[in-house]
């Protein structure tokens, strides 16, 4: 004797639809809600425990100040555009801040021999917790540890008003 089975397909109707869609909707906008406002409590730590790296975060009124390593761009990214759109040049005063504002001005100090520039954030990065800003060659120059690849820094900047 022989059975055989009808398999019910399932055609999720209209009404069905728009609710996924909204559904989907309200997930992603509590995601992104949550990730922005996770980002704006970062900036307000006074210290930040990562992987054994300890950053040191100083506060003023309106002045935050940050210690822990920097790098400096790859020549292999000369050219390219950043994350604000921005053609990245290695000759000039530019860094990546995975949080600032596109527009930050930022003082950086190299903490082993005292040089200091100032830096326009046009990109994000660095991408591992074990740096808090990639500079430009230009800036590492200035800063006297390109070649050298890392340097302990002080970071100083001031987050805009909107």
């Amino acid at each position: 004797m022989l059975f055989r089975l009808k398999m019910a397909t399932f055609a999720p109707t209209n009404q069905i639809k728009k609710q996924m869609k909204v559904l989907f909707f309200i997930f992603f906008s509590f995601f992104s809600i949550a990730s922005i406002s996770a980002q704006q409590t970062d900036l307000q730590k006074d210290s930040i425990q990562t992987d054994s790296i300890l950053t040191d975060v100083f506060r003023n009124d309106s002045l935050h100040t940050v210690r822990g390593k920097a790098t400096y761009y790859a020549s292999k990214f000369h050219g390219r555009r950043t994350a604000n759109g921005e053609v990245f040049s290695n000759k000039k005063m530019t860094a990546a801040h995975l949080k600032l504002p596109f527009g930050t001005f930022v003082k950086v100090t190299n903490l082993d021999n005292g040089r200091t520039v100032e830096v326009r954030v046009n990109d994000r990065g660095p991408h591992t917790k074990a740096f808090i800003i990639d500079v430009s060659q230009a800036a590492a120059k200035e800063l006297g540890f390109y070649g050298m690849g890392v340097a302990r820094v002080e970071i100083c900047y001031q987050i805009p008003k909107n």
